[in-house]
């Protein structure tokens, strides 16, 4: 099984490059308790999707604490690299989304895999449900994805509003339908969402209501899926330069054309992340509390 991690992003709120803020006092980035929560579920490779003027910042961080533990692999989110008949319009200057930056990584993705923000740490019990997902899958299934779910309460950042994917399902807990929109706590700890979507109205978050964290369990099928559907997307939005190509939303046109299924597995970890560089210290302060429970070593690798 193979983790992908999203870490292309320009970490704009956060004014700099977030995935290489170190977290603890051994400099450590979250996305090292990420590796490691991974390898401890089971999975045997990684592959960091960048651009490619950080791979050496890269390599010198975190690639020559995991290289030596686990197969690490580079791959390049390029605002160029598009199909034929395709070029990138002057003036873009936003990556083309998380869909595309699967599909820069489509010549190395071979195994049923996980894909993971950069900047999110999930829990380790979510990687243990992802982990089961893809293994209890049979073998060559093609179109049965999965979402690890998190209970909005988990989420929410301390310092402002946060983009959540808000999960409808079910009775069978298969995706029905999932808006996307910024979720925060109001004055009287009432959980809002409201839509990016302008055509869709703002809406309370009900108890224990599940949100995505951009946490998918996908077979390789999904980068011919993704690899077929990309040239339509340019036809529609070559020319808008914010626009982008993205899973939630390629995930729901599969499943509304029934071509998949997404399946929602909850985890019951507390998502801790760095939305805003006001952030920081909650995260440091909740890793070294799991530190000192014993989830972690000192140092983590060491």
């Amino acid at each position: 099984m193979q983790l992908v991690i999203l870490a292309a992003g320009m970490g704009s709120r956060f004014g700099g490059l977030k995935q290489m803020e170190p977290m603890d006092d051994y400099g450590n980035f979250i996305l090292d308790y990420s590796v490691h929560d991974a390898m401890l579920a089971g999975f045997d490779s990684v592959i960091f999707i960048i651009k490619r003027e950080h791979l050496e910042i890269f390599r010198e961080t975190i690639g020559k604490r995991v290289e030596p533990l686990i197969k690490t692999e580079y791959a390049f989110q390029d605002l160029n690299d598009l199909p034929e008949g395709f070029k990138c319009p002057e003036g873009r200057e936003k990556p083309w989304g998380t869909a595309h930056a699967i599909l820069a990584a489509r010549d190395l993705i071979k195994d049923n895999f996980i894909i993971i923000n950069g900047d999110d740490y999930y829990g380790q019990e979510t990687y243990k449900v992802a982990a089961e997902y893809l293994r209890k899958l049979p073998k060559g299934s093609k179109g049965k994805y999965a979402n690890i779910a998190f209970d909005v309460n988990n989420t929410l950042a301390e310092n402002g509003s946060v983009k959540r994917g808000v999960c409808f399902y079910d009775e069978n807990h298969f995706l029905t339908k999932m808006i996307e929109s910024s979720v925060y706590k109001d004055e009287n700890g009432v959980i809002q969402a409201k839509p990016l979507d302008e055509k869709e109205k703002p809406f309370v978050c009900k108890p224990g209501q599940l949100v995505s964290m951009n946490l998918f369990a996908f077979t390789p099928d999904i980068i011919d899926e993704l690899k077929a559907y990309f040239p339509v997307f340019l036809k529609e939005n070559i020319n808008n330069l914010k626009a982008e190509y993205l899973i939630p939303d390629e995930v729901s046109r599969l499943v509304g054309e029934g071509k998949a299924t997404l399946e929602l597995k909850s985890t019951p970890s507390v998502w801790y992340g760095v939305t805003y560089r006001e952030d920081k210290p909650s995260v440091v302060r909740a890793l070294k509390e799991l530190t000192d429970k014993g989830l972690y070593k000192p140092g983590l690798y060491k």
